[in-house]
């Protein structure tokens, strides 16, 4: 049985120095389960995306990811979308092929999965919410994972959203308010349910759709969503973006600590390449403050939230399992984040990966 219903195409256009999403959406056939094949590739005006020239405008939109579209009841779906050129080539700004290449230069064997800790900043006008037209907020101490109009501002979107993420059909596994007043966070990833998918490109892929969806949400209550790494100066947490990886050997009882061990070392020594591919503005964010590691130096530790690599302590205690980088800002591309952790932790031949990662940078 087919109805006619709305694609959303979602991608990721050429701002700089942080990408930003985009989407248009058609009127299509849906199928009772849709995938990307599915759907054709669409063309949209790369002039006014940042990703192409007047006089030779096109980009093409290429299906990669499909979710149920929360907000048209069953008759629309989500498509994820890879920029090309108009010669099928991925375009410039394309860090998920960039992931796609690295992953299949470490090869299957290496099953690497990631989650993401995702925090983001509600405001309404110029002001996060809970913050006085003069003046600022009590402290920070009451707010995190908060209850009571006191204390806890923005919980009507951030239960919207999770909602909507659960209908999409995305990973979230949890919100909870944070430490700055407005500001929360959603975790996608492995939810320990048996048969889901908790690979590292679908996991990013659901981040990014999660984003978009937050930001629709937000339309609706006429609120505006910051990813800003350090959204108010002073004595106020920043926004991150904790990272949760591992392999199939970190994840093995018989080799994950000495797995984890050896990827906290691989990682120790490329620190400044992965800052790069970390978010803009992390350098507000990674002061030594604030449940951070200062972005100049290199820490890892047991249950340690000033480190810059965490093990969690149930981790510690079975012996495998995953670590958490608690370095990437709240604006960092997951794509990018994720393909610098596998060719670092799995050393990825520089020919087939880090090349790549330094041509995004630049971007």
């Amino acid at each position: 049985m087919t109805i006619k219903g709305f694609a959303e195409y979602i991608w990721l256009d050429g701002t700089r120095p942080t990408q930003q999403l985009r989407s248009k959406a058609r009127v299509v056939r849906l199928t009772a389960e849709p995938s990307p094949e599915d759907f054709p590739v669409w063309s949209f005006d790369g002039s006014s995306t940042g990703q192409a020239v007047g006089d030779d405008s096109d980009c093409l939109l290429q299906p990669v990811q499909v979710v149920r579209d929360p907000r048209r009841g069953g008759r629309g779906v989500l498509v994820l979308c890879e920029v090309l050129n108009p010669d099928g080539s991925p375009h410039a700004t394309n860090t998920r092929d960039r992931l796609r290449r690295v992953l299949e230069a470490a090869g299957p064997e290496v099953d690497a999965w990631a989650g993401f800790e995702q925090e983001y900043t509600i405001y309404r006008g110029e002001r996060p919410l809970g913050f006085p037209v003069n003046g600022y907020p009590a402290p920070q101490g009451p707010y995190y994972c908060s209850v009571g109009a006191d204390v806890a501002f923005g919980r009507e979107l951030a239960d919207a959203h999770a909602d909507a993420c659960l209908e999409a059909g995305l990973s979230i596994y949890g919100t909870n308010a944070e430490v700055m007043p407005g500001q929360w966070e959603f975790q996608i990833g492995y939810r320990g349910i048996h048969g889901e998918p908790c690979d590292a490109l679908t996991m990013s892929d659901h981040l990014w759709l999660a984003r978009y969806l937050l930001q629709r949400g937000a339309e609706r209550f006429g609120y505006r969503i910051s990813f800003a790494n350090k959204p108010v100066a002073g004595d106020w947490n920043g926004a991150g973006m904790h990272t949760n990886f591992s392999t199939a050997a970190t994840r093995n009882p018989m080799s994950g600590l000495q797995a984890i061990r050896a990827a906290i070392e691989a990682l120790s020594s490329r620190h400044d390449d992965h800052i790069v591919h970390y978010g803009e503005g992390l350098a507000a964010r990674l002061t030594g403050l604030h449940e951070t590691c200062s972005i100049h130096d290199f820490r890892s530790g047991v249950a340690h939230r000033g480190a810059s690599i965490r093990i969690p302590q149930p981790v510690a205690q079975k012996g495998c399992g995953y670590f958490e980088d608690r370095r990437p800002g709240a604006n960092a591309d997951p794509y990018r984040v994720v393909a610098s952790l596998i060719t670092t932790v799995c050393h990825v031949a520089e020919a087939n990966g880090r090349p790549a990662m330094a041509r995004a940078a630049n971007d």
